[in-house]
């Protein structure tokens, strides 16, 4: 290990192995949520007498998320001053810990406080195994890892949420539960094979001085915008189904699974055109989201609607994988933790105000359909932006190195 942390050219010792790892924590902030979704109606049905349930229950499953957006820059922080392996460890240690701990508890309360641990734990694991991939990874190779890393929690959350049924129909409320125990392994595999990156020891006052949001700060404005109209969709599918007149689980969750995979068929998309300039990029994916959204608005169809719902998640597949893979080419290593946790803040965030915005929206603009419609212009309009600022020369021109 030792011999490898004196390494000069970090990127030279990283291979496939250490992309499967890394891709296997990805998975691990999808489970915090999406495990939890099918056993809904029974804990709130089992915490039906205590004050407030309605919101709580709910709250639960998704406080880790808000979690993620707080404490990403502090996680990032922290793997830059001590290291990115062992805290990686220890918080997949915490993650399953804190998440199976819910299986002793009785009390809701108790129960909260617990997933806003696990979320702490998913900060840093998502902040730390990002910032690996611009480490271990440069220029094309890095690219391919981003894309896979995104298309990796988009199938997974077909896996578990079929998982989380199954296990909740088997065991009850708490049976998904169960699945956090994966997090062990993938912190023993973690520990086998990962390695420290390559550190620069002699930074300057000057650079670490340096406000990390510099030369990144619109690159994370316009990944909150693209969470936004990405977990909009995925948030509001159900209802939107619904008003076509089909209210089966089984489609609804069809529909759920075709829109995940949609967000793998726009990652790879990107895989093939990660050598396009971003701006370029983006003016591939915005007017996918804007044809989308105009079709969910419009749409009486189940069929219609959820190949809209298709079309949409293709291009924020293209875009998700473009913003990080922008933002990890603008840091430096001595700031790549704190910069990939800002990023990693302001996406989980997006997911948590998505449903507020998209409340606030309906009430301004007449119900879900004025919702959308807003949305497709916004994405209309940032795609002319897009497409019309000069695009820079390919990411990587010949003889420089991410």
């Amino acid at each position: 290990m030792t011999g490898q942390r004196s390494a000069a050219c970090t990127p030279g010792l990283a291979s496939t192995r250490h992309g499967v790892v890394l891709m296997l924590t990805a998975v691990m902030p999808t489970m915090a949520i999406i495990a939890l979704v099918p056993v809904l109606p029974l804990l709130l049905r089992e915490f039906a007498a205590v004050p407030g349930s309605a919101v709580l229950v709910p709250m639960a499953l998704t406080v880790p998320a808000l979690c993620v957006a707080l404490f990403s820059p502090l996680a990032g922080w922290m793997s830059d001053r001590v290291g990115r392996k062992r805290l990686l460890i220890g918080a997949l240690i915490g993650y399953a810990g804190f998440g199976l701990l819910p299986l002793l508890l009785q009390d809701l309360y108790a129960i909260l406080g617990v997933r806003i641990l696990l979320g702490v734990t998913e900060a840093i694991i998502m902040t730390v195994a990002t910032a690996l991939v611009g480490d271990y990874f440069e220029g094309e190779r890095r690219e391919k890892w981003v894309a896979i890393q995104i298309a990796t929690a988009s199938v997974s959350a077909i896996v578990l949420i079929a998982a989380g049924g199954a296990l909740g129909e088997a065991l009850g409320s708490r049976g998904p539960f169960w699945l956090y125990l994966l997090a062990l392994p993938v912190a023993l595999a973690a520990a086998l094979i990962l390695f420290e990156p390559s550190r620069i020891e002699a930074r300057s006052a000057a650079a670490l001085a340096a406000p990390v949001t510099r030369g990144i700060a619109g690159l994370v404005a316009i990944t909150f915008g693209v969470g936004l109209s990405f977990y909009t969709i995925i948030v509001q599918l159900g209802p939107v189904i619904e008003a076509t007149g089909v209210t089966s689980p089984a489609l609804i969750g069809l529909a759920g699974a075709a829109a995940n995979l949609g967000v793998m068929l726009g990652s790879m998309t990107f895989g093939r055109l990660k050598a396009w300039p971003g701006q370029r990029l983006l003016g591939l994916g915005l007017p996918l989201v804007a044809i989308g959204y105009v079709g969910v608005a419009l749409s009486t169809s189940f069929y219609v609607t959820a190949a809209a719902a298709v079309v949409i998640c293709i291009g924020n597949g293209i875009m998700l994988p473009t913003m990080l893979a922008w933002v990890l080419r603008r840091l430096p290593p001595e700031t790549r933790g704190r910069g990939t946790g800002v990023w990693t803040g302001a996406f989980f965030l997006a997911q948590f105000v998505a449903p507020i915005t998209a409340a606030a929206l309906a009430g301004l603009l007449g119900g879900l359909s004025g919702t959308f419609i807003f949305f497709a212009a916004a994405a209309a309009l940032a795609a002319g932006v897009a497409l019309l600022r000069p695009a820079r020369a390919t990411p990587y021109p010949q003889g420089v190195r991410s």
